[in-house]
């Protein structure tokens, strides 16, 4: 590893920039009050005392406050990175330097330096997994299956170093996990759907708390805050395509309409493809969009949505970016044969020139652009993401034994009581049911 301090391993940038890491991570938590509120709980009652934690996800500001909310619990928290250009390295270095969480995330780091990392979360021997993309859980999924060839170089080469005993005392030792994100969840389901999900586990994405928020108003507003930081771009009057029209579809074409864009949308599925056109925005396929747009940005959370054809239609300048978990939405290995010269323009900004002279620009390496050329989703919408992180960690701990291994959503009086939490730091008061009406819904002979 890179640097360390005797007290904690960690592989981070520069020590160094701890400082500045530390007022950004309380400037953070200054607008997740939910998360405080869980914290102060845990401070109290030590619900993970015990509980070792890996978790691999965006080491941002907002992910900070997470980490330090379970290790308010109780827990043993090792922290690494779930995408390369998402890393805060600042961050990074005041979790090691100022609470002694081991973290190991660096931005920009190579594949090699990523799955190093991984690897040492995997070495942390986690009761719990956290994970925002299931790269975690599938690391484990091949060792549990002996598909020791199918894991990449850094964890092949360390899992060989272990005995059968190791291993098995290091599959045991995991009741159960998280996973926050959508193409995690989907990877997740295909593991249970072919009966090979080795624990049980909470997907975070698909409580409401989390995607009807995070999804659309976060990933609508940082999307949209990486194109502009990257380019420059002025939205009115441009063409934004946008691939998919999911919950964070609907934010970012939300959030470009709002800004001056015309929207063209397009869709795979005829029910989101109708609502799309009901919400007032242009609908065709990809093929049709490609010769129309001047941004193109993918949501789906599928590989190769804007490919080779889709390149060549595009007009002369045409910028494309992803905002879907993986940088494969962007097929850029069919972008690079096509192209006679590549260069780095700007920051975040890549220009590929095509035969005949056509340039198409790409953001961030095709990888989430709110996160590699922003600073990802505002810290009050990651504040009920992060809750029901917290939260389902603490579940997870008092019910695995009870659990399948299956996936779950995260329990409705969980959902409902960081619904309820939000509210209240908002200083908005809701109505209740008097019991005449709670009467009534119960019922089903009183409607006449």
């Amino acid at each position: 590893m890179a640097r360390k301090t005797v007290e904690t391993p960690c592989d981070v940038r520069d020590l160094d920039l701890a400082r500045a890491g530390k007022s950004r991570i309380e400037w953070a938590g200054r607008t997740m009050p939910v998360l405080r509120k869980i914290a102060a709980r845990f401070r109290k009652e030590k619900p993970l005392a015990g509980t070792r934690i890996a978790a691999c996800l965006h080491v941002t500001t907002e992910t900070a406050n997470l980490a330090l909310t379970l290790q308010a619990g109780g827990a043993d928290v090792v922290l690494t990175a779930s995408n390369p250009l998402s890393t805060q390295d600042e961050v990074a270095a005041s979790l090691v330097s100022h609470h002694g969480i081991s973290v190991y995330a660096i931005k920009g780091e190579d594949h090699h330096t990523y799955y190093e990392h991984l690897r040492a979360g995997m070495a942390h021997g986690p009761s719990i997994t956290m994970d925002d993309g299931a790269d975690l859980v599938s690391a484990f999924q091949f060792l549990a299956t002996n598909r020791i060839k199918d894991l990449a170089a850094p964890i092949r080469e360390w899992v060989k170093t272990l005995s059968d005993a190791e291993r098995g005392k290091l599959l045991s030792g995991i009741i159960g996990g998280t996973e926050e994100t959508t193409t995690g969840v989907i990877r997740l389901k295909a593991m249970e759907r072919d009966g090979v999900l080795r624990f049980p586990i909470i997907a975070v994405n698909d409580a409401d708390t989390k995607h009807l928020f995070d999804n659309r108003y976060g990933t609508g507003q940082s999307t949209i805050d990486g194109v502009l930081r990257a380019t420059n771009l002025l939205l009115a009057g441009c063409q934004v395509v946008v691939c998919g029209y999911g919950w964070c579809g609907r934010g970012v074409a939300g959030k470009a309409k709002g800004m001056g864009a015309n929207v063209i949308v397009t869709e795979v599925d005829p029910l989101r493809a109708l609502e799309a056109r009901m919400d007032g925005f242009a609908v065709m396929p990809i093929r049709d969009a490609a010769k129309a747009g001047d941004l193109f940005i993918t949501v789906t959370g599928d590989i190769h949505v804007i490919g080779r054809e889709e390149f060549r239609a595009m007009k002369d300048g045409a910028i494309v970016c992803n905002s879907g978990h993986f940088n494969v939405e962007l097929d850029l290995n069919a972008l690079e044969k096509m192209s006679v010269k590549r260069r780095a323009i700007r920051p975040f900004v890549e220009e590929f020139t095509l035969k005949g002279g056509k340039k198409i620009f790409v953001l961030g390496e095709g990888r989430l652009v709110n996160l590699a050329s922003a600073e990802g989703h505002p810290a009050s919408v990651m504040d009920m993401s992060f809750a029901n992180q917290a939260l389902s960690a603490e579940f997870m701990k008092n019910n695995a034994k009870k659990l399948e291994k299956k996936v779950y959503r995260v329990p409705l009086d969980i959902d409902r009581e960081i619904a309820r939490l939000k509210l209240e730091s908002m200083g908005v008061k809701i109505d209740k049911l008097t019991r005449e009406q709670e009467k009534y819904l119960r019922s089903w002979d009183m409607g006449t």
